[in-house]
């Protein structure tokens, strides 16, 4: 399996739609992950991260010039107990809600589909962190329509026991840029976690997205012996 470094994945593409990384730090002790998006409407890049409780949301930077709040303005990040919730849209919401009435992760997403934004049919990428004993586990899952065919879904979940230190998953939601956009093909992608601090790891990020389409960066390093988190967040609109 290739292993590739933050800055050589992240420049790699000049679109990857919205992603979601989650691994586990270099030292051992956090858990880390990070979900950012980037637009290439003036819409889409019409936002911003503003911090909701444990977990955070995304808003109009300018209200005048929102056209459709449709599959824009959604929580991508919730925590629920010693989990956390984070995903490209509300089905964070379907996830927070069912598993709180005893439904699994995937069970949860069973009942949601890829995005109704027809040509693009974008996939709903999500992921959960369990903190257990001291330890973490997560899964992973896309759910995208067959080759752009909207009358079938595809559903594929990818679940990491006992993680490897030093290393996360990375999914994103296009396969590259394009029209339409072609989504994401095979399992998630396996990144390097530099042994560095928050704002070192933030900063590797934001830099390394393409400066044209990146719009917000979420950044969370959760103590897995005690569940204290700190959280860092980007936008280009400020």
């Amino acid at each position: 399996m290739e292993i590739k470094t933050l800055e050589n994945e992240l420049n790699s593409l000049a679109y990857h739609g919205r992603g979601i990384i989650i691994g586990k730090s270099a030292d051992g002790k956090k858990a880390v992950t990070a979900y950012f998006i980037m637009g290439r409407s003036e819409n889409s890049r019409n936002r911003v991260f503003v911090e909701d409780g444990e977990g955070i949301r995304t808003q109009a930077f300018d209200e005048s010039k929102m056209v459709d709040p449709h599959l824009i303005i959604y929580a991508p990040v919730r925590v629920l107990g010693n989990k956390t919730i984070v995903t490209n849209g509300d089905q964070t919401d379907t996830i927070y809600d069912l598993m709180d009435k005893q439904m699994t992760f995937e069970q949860a997403l069973r009942t949601r589909e890829f995005e109704d934004d027809k040509p693009n049919f974008t996939p709903r990428i999500s992921g959960i962190i369990h903190l257990e004993n001291g330890d973490m586990n997560y899964a992973m899952s896309i759910l995208k329509s067959a080759d752009g065919d909207d009358s079938s879904c595809q559903r594929y979940t990818y679940a990491y026991s006992n993680p490897i230190a030093g290393k996360a998953k990375f999914i994103h939601t296009y396969k590259c840029d394009g029209n339409p956009l072609p989504s994401f093909e095979g399992e998630p992608k396996t990144l390097e976690l530099p042994d560095t601090d928050i704002d070192t790891l933030t900063d590797i990020l934001w830099t390394n997205l393409n400066e044209d389409n990146k719009v917000s960066l979420f950044v969370r390093y959760i103590d897995l012996a005690t569940g204290e988190y700190e959280t860092r967040i980007v936008n280009k609109n400020v």
